[in-house]
């Protein structure tokens, strides 16, 4: 079993999807700290999409972005956000509980800034982030600091907001049952066995503590999901790896510029499958900022960074070691291809 080339099918980096909602749906979730390359992650997963389309249909809710699983910005489905939020929310206000105190944020004060926040989009029914905070601080509660932060954030986690269209590439906010109608909710171990259906089935072959670092959900949890879902079981050496099938795949020639915080990295705490050891720090920048990547053949061959000038995108490539020509010109066409997403020419440096 080659596990980078089925991820690489899983992830659909080969064989794209047709539409922005389909990825999102497929994975259950994707990590959109990052919009703009949040944007590009998908676009690399489905066809003939652009910067332009993908924010379309971002506008238009057919892809929301919320805080859900791990305590950052996600990409997720409408039909699959409630029910998400009510199987992961619970361990992310857990997680961030040390941090609600420091803030001084207490049990009482998230009650009535749900009840602020909920009433400032019943009358205007999309607000930016700073109308928001305009009026927290009319009601009083503590804004300063991570203060704002916390109660959108908590406001999310509870289920009353989700994203609204963009204004003016400002993003804001709408009250989330007035974007998505709430649909059937589900039992606990079936929301647990569909999150860990949508895991493996996006990001397989994969082991259980990925599966765990990317849901935040619990060991005994995993273990269940597991079950429920019925994965397929593979040791490797002394790994145990699931998926949902063992279908062996071809080995594919093709580069991509995975953008920075992208799945086929973020989303495994062992990333030992698709990078060399000697290469990991090369992907983090800044701390906890990561780097976009080369792919090649599954494996992570340098890093990239981009520059958008007036009428074209300088593209900077970073290899691990030196590349062969065959490579380069396969790293030229994905470049090209990140251009087209753009509408912009591309200028490619060392």
């Amino acid at each position: 079993m080659n596990v980078s080339v089925l991820r690489l099918h899983n992830q659909h980096l080969i064989s794209p999807l047709s539409t922005p909602d389909e990825v999102v749906s497929w994975f259950g979730a994707m990590q959109a700290q990052d919009f703009a390359a949040a944007k590009w992650a998908i676009a690399l997963r489905s066809q003939h999409q652009t910067d332009a389309t993908i924010e379309q249909a971002f506008n238009e809710g057919r892809i929301l972005r919320t805080h859900i699983m791990r305590p950052t910005w996600h990409f997720v489905s409408p039909k699959d956000i409630h029910w998400i939020l009510a199987l992961t929310a619970p361990r992310v206000h857990k997680f961030n509980g040390y941090y609600y105190r420091k803030s001084g944020l207490t049990k009482d004060i998230f009650q009535k800034s749900n009840a602020v926040i909920r009433k400032a989009l019943e009358e205007g029914k999309q607000l930016t982030r700073s109308q928001l905070g305009a009026a927290l601080d009319n009601a009083r509660i503590p804004t300063r600091d991570l203060g704002l932060t916390y109660t959108i954030l908590q406001a999310e986690l509870d289920g009353i907001i989700c994203s609204g269209p963009r204004v003016n590439k400002q993003f804001t906010y709408m009250i989330l049952d007035k974007r998505v109608p709430k649909g059937n909710d589900m039992e606990h171990d079936e929301a647990v066995g569909e999150l860990t259906k949508r895991y493996f089935q996006s990001h397989g072959p994969a082991q259980i503590q990925d599966f765990m670092w990317w849901s935040g959900l619990t060991g005994t949890d995993a273990k269940r999901g597991i079950d429920i879902a019925k994965l397929k079981k593979e040791i490797i050496g002394n790994k145990v790896y699931w998926t949902t099938k063992h279908t062996e795949m071809k080995q594919t020639a093709s580069v991509y510029l995975i953008p920075p915080f992208d799945e086929y990295f973020v989303a495994y705490k062992d990333r030992s499958d698709i990078i060399d050891g000697r290469y990991k720090r090369h992907m983090n920048f800044n701390g906890g900022m990561i780097n976009g990547a080369i792919i090649s053949k599954g494996i992570i061959i340098g890093t990239w960074k981009r520059v958008f000038e007036k009428k074209e995108i300088i593209i900077t490539i970073h290899p691990f070691s030196t590349f062969e020509n065959e490579e380069y010109k396969e790293i030229t066409k994905a470049a090209d291809r990140y251009g087209h997403f753009h509408s912009l020419r591309v200028v490619m440096r060392n």
